[in-house]
């Protein structure tokens, strides 16, 4: 047993993966405990290596066979975007006892090339999962508690944190470490993190010899979370190419530090080439990069909205994900004026969201919504409000207002 383990939702998905797959690859986020929670499920049976150390990730590239055969299956191997040539000589294992399930856990903290490895080399071989941040389900000790719109959602107990311990929990964020010790620092540590995070996944993924102007790019993104993208704006404001740009959006999407929310369109086309949201996978690092340290100027400051808005796309996000499913998000906005913040996709229905940082509904909360219901009458279901008070309420015509502890 792992010392303060918190039960995390995806667990069932990786128990399932392991007696389907000879492979199973865990990616997501530096801390987000993915080596925590497989040892917690398969430390007992399975060999663990980590790539880590110098010596050892020197070892696996300069004899991938050797080293193999030191790592008998099943076994546990840490962050194999160390030793990506390690994974055709691991093909090459898999494929000699094809029968056999759970033979290899990978995990990995840089999605973009790590996934075109293992596409490259363990097509059908390998079921691909991600581990986020703690959902506040998981905080909560009710890790695979459904979403509202799913069936039980609504009934459960809605008392959760009161309104100044949530914005506390949005400065702190919900990477496990912090939440396991909350006498941490969570100043020091988030200062930390990002330093750790520029040294070596930025300068692992991309040759960027200026990581100052690469720290002042989060700090942009950061003041622009929850806005349109506007990529030109971005790099004039730095003074760096629009090529550039691009490339270090990819870094942080292939990082797991942002989210990418793109417009809901009819035609599906129009979805990817109209202007997407950049949201932050954590409301502790927006924070953190925003200068945020007190809870009532999170609060009363202009970002928020935004940090509330983060809050529930990334609790929804987390969900998904670690039930193993893809999220389809996007957002809802007319020439009109008419905007809706999430709209959920789902078996072919549309689940409309607004989010709103008063703990007060009021119907006119809903206008967005129900213009979103006029746009859509045959896909649009249930709409909803979710704001930081203590209000389960109907606010309009199948529009219900529900506290994000209701999440």
């Amino acid at each position: 047993m792992v010392p303060n383990y918190i039960e995390r939702g995806i667990e069932r998905v990786l128990k399932k993966a392991v007696k389907e797959f000879p492979a199973i690859v865990l990616t997501g986020p530096r801390q987000s405990g993915k080596t925590t929670t497989l040892k917690h499920l398969f430390g007992k049976d399975c060999q663990y290596i980590s790539l880590d150390p110098p010596d050892v990730r020197a070892s696996a590239n300069a004899d991938p066979r050797g080293f193999l055969n030191q790592c008998a299956p099943p076994v546990i191997i840490d962050e194999i975007q160390h030793a990506p040539d390690l994974l055709p000589y691991i093909k090459e294992r898999i494929d000699e006892h094809r029968r056999e399930r759970g033979q290899y856990i990978l995990t990995g903290s840089q999605n973009l090339l790590l996934i075109r490895s293992v596409s490259e080399s363990l097509a059908g071989r390998a079921a691909i999962l991600k581990l986020l941040p703690l959902s506040y389900r998981e905080i909560a000790g009710d890790p695979n508690g459904p979403l509202p719109w799913e069936q039980g959602g609504i009934e459960r107990d809605l008392h959760g944190l009161s309104h100044l311990e949530l914005w506390k929990g949005f400065l702190c964020g919900t990477y496990p470490e912090l939440i396991a010790e909350s006498d941490r620092d969570f100043w020091l540590w988030h200062a930390s993190y990002v330093q750790t995070y520029l040294e070596r996944d930025v300068r692992g993924l991309q040759q960027i010899g200026d990581l100052t102007l690469f720290q002042n790019f989060l700090r942009t993104i950061a003041a622009r979370s929850g806005q349109l993208l506007n990529l030109a704006d971005i790099g004039r404001d730095l003074g760096i190419a629009l090529n550039t740009v691009k490339r270090w959006i990819a870094i942080l999407e292939a990082t797991f530090q942002i989210i990418i929310l793109r417009p809901y369109f009819e035609n599906i086309g129009k979805r990817l080439v109209k202007t997407p949201k950049v949201y932050f996978t954590d409301t502790g690092t927006l924070c953190y990069l925003a200068g945020l340290k007190d809870a009532e100027h999170a609060i009363s400051g202009p970002l928020g909205g935004v940090i509330f808005e983060t809050g529930v796309l990334a609790e929804i996000v987390k969900r998904f994900v670690h039930a193993g499913q893809d999220p389809h998000l996007y957002f809802w906005r007319t020439s009109h004026g008419s905007e809706v913040d999430i709209v959920v996709e789902r078996g072919g229905k549309l689940i409309p969201i607004e989010v709103k940082p008063s703990g007060t509904p009021r119907p006119t909360m809903a206008h967005g919504i129900l213009a979103f219901r006029k746009d859509f009458p045959k896909k649009a279901e249930r709409g909803y409000v979710i704001h930081p008070g203590d209000i389960k309420l109907s606010i309009a015509p199948n529009v219900l207002a529900l506290p994000f502890a209701g999440l």
